[in-house]
């Protein structure tokens, strides 16, 4: 049995701002830096055989802090990249629902229909994420491994795990630095943990808009 633990990012100004980030890179806040050293805290007696992040600083630099203390190095992986927003990027989320009004309402009704402009749709995330994480564990069967990435990235790997169809996208939530676990053994997926911030109790100021 492959164990996965899949970790979220800390909290960026962005988030709090709600502004879409993609593939723009946006670092860690104070509260960001926090949240990660709350996971580091809570998973300190589980032992981790590999850490892998996606290349963004927001989810390295959590991956980073989670590693600490850990003779286990950080290996940036590609797939776990953050969703191409395209146009989105860089755009408040209140300038979005004004531009891109039809898009806008799509992507929240149909998700799974929608490609951003310039960007990506939810079946490429799919595609690249699910080869990241399948290449992984071939790469490390029967080991513990920590991942971490970006809420959609995550509520895609999560959807995919569960047999749902992307357009349940919505249907799960994923706040920054929650931790899912998922067990992997004979080709099946098992979801041993969803969504947990409990770590992140005595965190102050942490915005709680899942953005």
């Amino acid at each position: 049995m492959t164990a996965i633990i899949l970790i979220r990012h800390g909290e960026t100004d962005w988030n709090r701002e709600q502004v879409f980030r993609g593939r723009i890179d946006v670092a860690l806040n104070e509260v960001g830096l926090t949240q990660a050293r709350a996971v580091q805290e809570s998973l300190k007696d589980t032992e981790i055989d590999g850490i892998y992040s996606s290349p963004l600083s927001r989810a390295f630099e959590t991956a980073t802090i989670v590693g600490e203390n850990r003779n286990v190095e950080v290996r940036g992986e590609e797939g776990l990249i953050d969703i191409d927003f395209g146009a989105w990027q860089g755009l408040s989320h209140q300038k979005v629902k004004e531009e891109y009004k039809d898009l806008y309402e799509t992507w929240l009704a149909q998700p799974d229909l929608v490609t951003f402009p310039d960007g990506e749709s939810l079946k490429e995330v799919r595609i690249r994420s699910m080869e990241s994480l399948e290449e992984v564990i071939k790469n490390n069967p029967g080991k513990t491994l920590a991942l971490v990435s970006h809420r959609v990235v995550l509520k895609v790997l999560l959807c995919t795990i569960l047999g749902l169809e992307l357009s349940r996208f919505w249907y799960l939530r994923q706040d920054t630095c929650a931790i899912n676990r998922v067990e992997y053994k004979d080709g099946n997926y098992l979801l041993t943990l969803l969504n947990d911030t409990g770590h992140l109790r005595e965190v102050q100021g942490a915005s709680v808009v899942d953005f």
